[in-house]
């Protein structure tokens, strides 16, 4: 499609994707839950550690802090438009209290809502370092 038929920019869209993205995944060694109040859907579902959480959920985890968290960092995040939906599959690296380390794979579902871009749907799975990353 056109970006005049869709009616917005597809490179700022992939820009504030991006930057939310990283955003979030800074957020995780913090307590700060204003970024997932921004950029999760009030319909969110997060498939998270064989767990399922609404908005409500994230937003809790988010305020309760990094737990053994010293760091997440957005490694990559490949985007792709389909109209109003855009797919992000990415990755994080993550360092815990003692060195330890990993990734977060994701894929986040986001939506076009009202001229907004929100996250309606993400699955994390979390990976030690040596998994090899293919984009």
């Amino acid at each position: 499609m056109s970006q005049a038929v869709e009616g917005y920019s597809r490179a700022e869209a992939e820009k504030y994707i991006k930057d939310s993205s990283s955003a979030w995944a800074e957020s995780v060694a913090t307590n700060d839950p204003s970024v997932v109040k921004r950029i999760l859907a009030d319909d969110f579902v997060w498939v998270r550690e064989g767990k399922v959480l609404d908005k409500s959920g994230a937003v809790t985890v988010a305020q309760q802090g990094p737990g053994d968290l010293v760091s997440n960092h957005l490694e990559y995040a490949n985007v792709r438009f389909f109209g109003d939906t855009a797919v992000v599959q990415g990755s994080e690296t993550w360092t815990r209290k003692g060195g330890r380390s990993g990734h977060f794979l994701f894929i986040d579902t986001w939506v076009r809502r009202d001229g907004i871009w929100q996250i309606v749907a993400a699955v994390d799975v979390s990976v030690p370092v040596s998994v090899t990353r293919s984009r």
